[in-house]
């Protein structure tokens, strides 16, 4: 990016990254304009489980940006009381399949300092008295206290709202906005309907888009971005707190009594048409329904109040994209899986390096120019660099 403060950014993305962002650079009394092609939220960030964490086996770099970004949770919460609705941190459970065992997660979650402890089935009702100790494995589970949730378009209202009270704008139902580049610099974004708005810098915050839109400047990034979809319970009479990831579903509360189930083996039932449209078997919804019902305590009657499908953004390594384009002066992208949880600090550490042009240490690892490394090495033949053998 320009060491130079830029003086209007345009974010493209109604999402939590791109709210984020927004909120950030107008804290910082930058002019900025976020531009979303529906409404805001209406994307990836209104359908997902947005379970915050740093769970499992990851890189040392990776975890310790989750860490910080759980810190920022924990700094809203404390700075905005009335997200406390809205933003939980009441734990998380999380037990093996059949077959399988969680002790080594385990342990490398302690080696790694993490909060993470060993509950025996029979100590399940004491830690979690709203999950039916009869349905978590045999061996046991791992309970994580620090772990919690978000509802995302709580969040995205609240950051919006500081964002205008600090000057931004917001431009909802824009349509499909691309970046404007002329001459190898990002100098605006052109609307769904030709209106152009020029700007210092660029960012690209557009979830499950952004590699197509990278790929019609250019720019090549690795993608998994699978369809996805989550299910909305109606609201249930008993309490749930605790967030559970099992082997067949995934469940957290919503503000409003309801709950949020997922699975990967529902994910992969869903169908895609020609046109892109998803279409999520009956039986899939109804089969994350009655795998929530086994796992709560008192296993209540669940019914589908509504579905959340669509694109769930996943880079091909798994990684987070975050940093400027390299090919583009004033171009900064963001994309990543785990949004929920990375979401206030990507904001904060994406607008810091585009207002100082001082690279964060701390998003080092999650460059783009990554996966050009990646090509060139995978470009070299095997052997290329051998020595000669003397005749």
């Amino acid at each position: 990016m320009s060491h130079s403060r830029p003086t209007h950014v345009v974010v493209l993305g109604g999402g939590i990254l791109g709210a984020s962002t927004t909120a950030q650079l107008a804290r910082q009394g930058v002019e900025v304009t976020l531009v979303t092609a529906g409404a805001l939220a209406d994307g990836a960030s209104g359908r997902s489980i947005a379970w915050l964490n740093s769970s499992g086996d990851r890189s040392a770099a990776y975890h310790y940006l989750r860490l910080v970004a759980l810190d920022r949770y924990r700094t809203w919460r404390e700075q905005h009381p009335g997200s406390r609705d809205y933003l939980r941190f009441d734990g998380a459970l999380k037990w093996a399949a059949e077959g399988e065992s969680f002790r080594r997660t385990f342990e490398f979650e302690r080696a790694k300092g993490y909060d993470s402890v060993w509950v025996d089935r029979a100590d399940v009702a004491r830690i979690a008295p709203d999950v039916d100790a009869s349905a978590v494995a045999e061996e046991g589970a791992i309970f994580n206290a620090g772990e919690g949730w978000v509802s995302l378009p709580d969040l995205i209202t609240d950051l919006i709202a500081e964002a205008t009270a600090a000057g931004a704008k917001v431009v909802e139902h824009a349509g499909e906005a691309t970046v404007d580049v002329q001459s190898g610099v990002a100098v605006g974004v052109v609307l769904g309907d030709g209106t152009r708005l020029a700007a210092d810098a660029v960012v690209l915050a557009t979830g499950p888009s952004v590699p197509a839109q990278l790929a019609r400047l250019g720019v090549t990034v690795p993608d998994a971005t699978p369809a996805a979809f989550v299910v909305f319970t109606k609201p249930v009479d008993v309490e749930h707190r605790t967030v559970l990831n099992t082997p067949r579903v995934a469940v957290r509360p919503t503000p409003d009594g309801r709950l949020v189930l997922d699975a990967d083996w529902a994910e992969q039932s869903v169908q895609i048409a020609d046109d892109g449209t998803i279409t999520v078997p009956e039986a899939s919804v109804q089969g994350l329904l009655d795998e929530a019902s086994k796992v709560l305590a008192g296993n209540p009657r669940l019914e589908a109040d509504c579905i959340g499908a669509g694109l769930k953004p996943i880079p091909g390594d798994g990684d987070p994209v975050a940093g400027p384009v390299p090919s583009i002066e004033g171009l900064y992208a963001l994309f990543t899986h785990s949004g929920a949880t990375l979401g206030l600090a990507l904001g904060e550490l994406a607008a810091e390096e585009i207002v100082t042009g001082s690279p964060s240490p701390v998003l080092e690892a999650f460059r783009l120019e990554r996966f050009e490394t990646e090509a060139a090495a995978e470009a070299v033949p095997t052997g290329a660099w051998a020595p000669v053998a003397e005749q």
